[in-house]
């Protein structure tokens, strides 16, 4: 007889190592929004579609026939784009599609789930910096490796690298790999010249590997110059550059991304993404290739989209703090952290689960991208990348919610 047969149910319990992932918070949060009518802020997609050359284009290779397996590595054409558009953009140093140094992956995602599986084993540590993106522990967990957090620090409006405390993270003879995202998700955080160079200096000292999430290389705000880590002294021969067309074009839902780095360390990370999905997206992988090479509509694009997003995170914010709600700098990306202490919120979850009624808002609780035990319980995360109508109605729903608390905050005006 059988286990499944004897009514053991121990037949059907995941592994170990799946244990404790469920529905996110995330997914909660969408379903609030859904049951509630409220605005959801919480998702960080768009509510628009990219440009029309893009879409066009794809539609184009889809009625060509594009439509059965790419290489494994990408269809040459935006290999070669993704080097060219890089260079064009000063992104760095010079990639070599011909020689192997760019892959095209399934979404960013699957890029970072491939660097960590082919660099990370049962032991090993990875370093990150806390709070992350969800998908960082789940992957770490998968390749048996342990997440090291080490906390950025509030400091003032924004979040500040702690050099010290990564350089006693990176002491240990396990640490093998370092994750760094930047533009940063959920803080908005770009990280400084100074900062990377600190970083840097890590990394060489103790011979990591660095994965590098640039997703929201493009989506900088105030003049900000954009750096990669991987165009400093010594690293480029030490870093994968990760990125996608996801947010550069709004096409979240397309999942095309790409990896870029010296052979030695794109080839493992190609054999293990070969066995994740093999290859994806023919059709959109011709139609992102066709958009990244002319650089009158990528860059025309890009401009457009960058300083609309810094108009709808300053929208956000203001609405926010005239709510009484502090905000923290938002410098690149999609999102803005909120301190929800003066709402008399001392646990975000609850914040977030309460919103929706007080507010028709929908928010993520910040302690979802935590993964220290001291971490904070008091952020919000809002996302500003839907339509400024959308918006200005969220604004005005938390300025009325505001009101309906009967505190006198200061500063809060109708909107």
């Amino acid at each position: 007889m059988s286990a499944a047969e004897s009514g053991d149910v121990r037949a059907w319990e995941p592994a170990p190592r799946m244990r404790g992932f469920g529905p996110s918070i995330f997914s909660e949060m969408t379903q609030l929004a859904q049951g509630t009518g409220a605005i959801n802020l919480g998702q960080g997609f768009p509510d628009t579609d990219g440009p029309d050359g893009l879409l066009k284009a794809a539609a184009n290779a889809v009625g060509s026939g594009r439509n059965q397996y790419p290489p494994a590595a990408g269809l040459p054409e935006l290999r070669a784009a993704v080097a060219d558009h890089r260079t064009r953009h000063g992104l760095g140093p010079r990639y070599r599609p011909e020689d192997g140094e760019v892959v095209i992956t399934t979404g960013a995602t699957e890029a970072i789930a491939a660097a960590v599986l082919a660099f990370c084993g049962n032991g090993d540590r990875l370093l990150t910096f806390d709070p992350c993106y969800d998908s960082y522990a789940a992957v770490a967990r998968l390749a048996g490796a342990e997440l090291v957090p080490v906390p950025l620090a509030v400091d003032g409006d924004g979040f500040a690298l702690d050099a010290d405390a990564l350089r006693a993270a990176a002491v240990s003879a396990l640490a093998r790999v370092l994750l760094l995202n930047t533009p940063h998700n959920p803080t908005g955080k770009v990280f400084t010249p100074a900062e990377l160079a600190d970083i840097a200096d890590v990394c060489r000292e103790h011979d990591l590997v660095v994965v590098t999430d640039e997703v929201y290389e493009h989506l900088v705000y105030d003049g900000r110059a954009y750096e990669t880590i991987a165009g400093l002294p010594g690293m480029r021969e030490r870093t994968v550059v990760i990125s996608s067309a996801g947010k550069t074009f709004s096409v979240t839902g397309w999942k095309v991304g790409w990896a870029c780095g010296p052979a030695k360390l794109i080839n493992p990370l190609l054999s293990a993404k070969q066995f994740l999905t093999f290859g994806s997206g023919t059709p959109l992988q011709d139609a992102v290739a066709r958009v990244l090479a002319s650089s009158e509509d990528c860059d025309t694009w890009i401009r457009s989209l960058s300083c609309s997003l810094q108009r709808r995170r300053d929208l956000l914010r203001e609405g926010l703090e005239r709510a009484g709600l502090r905000t923290f700098r938002a410098e690149g990306g999609y999102f803005l952290q909120t301190d929800i202490r003066s709402w008399g919120y001392e646990d975000d979850v609850r914040f977030c689960r309460e919103l929706p009624e007080r507010a028709g808002v929908v928010a993520v609780p910040a302690s979802a991208f935590y993964q220290g035990q001291d971490s904070p319980r008091w952020l919000a995360r809002f996302a500003f990348c839907k339509r400024e109508e959308v918006l200005r109605e969220a604004v005005a729903r938390l300025a009325g919610a505001a009101d309906a608390l009967g505190r006198n905050w200061p500063g809060v005006t109708p909107v």
